[in-house]
């Protein structure tokens, strides 16, 4: 019997985070004298990584101990502002439970800092039926490269094409794609429109049962 695996992004899958990024990035460009507007953080900040969006909206690169000072500084204000609000997108702990009990195998990969990670982590309590965690630092390529998915599959031991990934930005929907794995788009930031094509598409995890994901998994 093949081995079987749903890996899901963090923000905007596991939980509804982008506003609190927002706020975070906002506090964090205000005090540099920038005001981006709602449409640049929606093309330039959800499922971007920190390099990337720094890079754009500072209009420079940022490397070495100067990236790592500002992200430290953005990453925590988003948990300050984020620590006392976390709760799943509907349904979510429930679905993986389900899953559990089918003996799927289960994996985290986030484009977002360790930190971010263990905080909702923590507040959730779902780490223990994570067989495989990553985030940012697990990894030399961002999201759209495949590379956090291949590597979730290989901690896993499935088959790319047994994996489904939940994804909600266009690059981590890219990402999964690129990783030849099926996608289930989670509709808490851009439309189905704003989407590469994905295998199916949900708002909360009432959206999607066990022989949705099957069927999925026969294509």
């Amino acid at each position: 019997m093949n081995r079987k695996a749903v890996i899901f992004d963090m923000d905007g899958v596991i939980c509804h985070t982008n506003p609190y990024h927002s706020k975070a990035f906002r506090v964090f460009f205000q005090k540099r004298g920038l005001n981006p507007t709602d449409q640049e953080f929606a093309e330039h900040m959800f499922g971007k990584s920190n390099s990337y969006i720094l890079k754009h909206f500072l209009g420079r690169e940022i490397v070495g101990e100067e990236f790592k000072a500002m992200e430290e500084e953005k990453e925590g204000l988003f948990r300050e502002i984020y620590a006392e609000d976390i709760e799943p997108i509907g349904g979510f702990m429930s679905w993986l439970e389900a899953l559990k009990q089918e003996s799927f195998m289960t994996g985290v990969a986030t484009s977002a800092p360790r930190a971010n990670l263990d905080l909702i982590m923590g507040r959730l309590g779902f780490e223990p039926h994570m067989e495989s965690i990553l985030a940012s630092e697990d990894v030399t390529k961002h999201k759209p490269d495949p590379q956090v998915y291949l590597k979730s599959a290989n901690n896993l031991k499935v088959e790319p094409t047994n994996c489904v990934v939940f994804e909600d930005s266009y690059s981590g929907v890219s990402a999964a794609i690129n990783a030849g794995m099926k996608v289930v788009g989670v509709l808490s930031s851009h439309s189905r429109q704003e989407l590469p094509p994905c295998n199916h598409y949900i708002e909360t995890y009432a959206d999607v049962d066990l022989t949705t994901l099957n069927q999925l998994l026969e294509l």
